[in-house]
């Protein structure tokens, strides 16, 4: 799942280079955790879209579910 954080640009919807911190606070993600798990971040930026927010959370429960996948299937092999 390619993460693609929209900004406003002229009154245009454009994509941008990253989430901005403030958005990546909104869910209770770090900047370091959030580069860990690979999530592109723009320090440039200081907006938050509401948008952007959603997305992070939608990302994040699908990570959770992934890793119960994940967690259930070692438990089977044993």
């Amino acid at each position: 799942m390619a993460l693609k954080a929209v900004v406003y640009r002229g009154g245009r919807r454009r994509a941008g280079k990253g989430f901005s911190k403030e958005e990546l606070r909104a869910i209770g993600l770090s900047l370091r955790e959030a580069l860990r798990l690979k999530v592109p971040v723009d320090l440039r930026r200081r907006t938050k879209h509401e948008e952007n927010v959603k997305t992070l959370k939608r990302f994040l429960s699908s990570l959770s579910s992934q890793r119960k996948l994940k967690k259930e299937g070692a438990q089977r092999l044993e």
